[in-house]
């Protein structure tokens, strides 16, 4: 197994691998981010983690990204190739945002978030 150094890591991008975001293709979405960091040169900003179930199983594919700790759902390899290169920049991807962490906790950033979806219903 292969341990990564990850002193210095600016971001960590973690990829929903459960069931529902694997139908809807997240593992495309975990190569297209590798991709994209390495075409922008940040191998030693960004770190990747491809996960069991988020959660979120309506919202698929999910992408989490701390230390913001946004959650963002429904994703496409064009919107993770731009999340990479914000989160390079030290700035906020700003669409398809499901929670944001703030000094209260997890805060829906809609009211479907709010009450969230049954398991495999989109």
């Amino acid at each position: 197994m292969t341990t990564w150094n990850l002193q210095g890591t600016a971001c960590h991008l973690l990829v929903c691998g459960g069931s529902s975001c694997k139908k809807r293709k997240s593992g495309d979405l975990v190569q297209a981010i590798r991709k994209e960091i390495e075409k922008q040169g940040g191998e030693a900003l960004i770190h990747t983690t491809f996960t069991s179930c988020a959660g979120r199983c309506g919202d698929a594919p999910v992408v989490i990204a701390y230390p913001e700790g946004v959650w963002y759902g429904d994703m496409s390899p064009k919107q993770v190739k731009l999340l990479v290169r914000k989160s390079l920049i030290g700035k906020r991807f700003n669409k398809n945002m499901l929670y944001t962490f703030g000094k209260n906790g997890m805060k829906a950033s809609t009211k479907e978030g709010l009450k969230g979806k049954k398991k495999g219903k989109k």
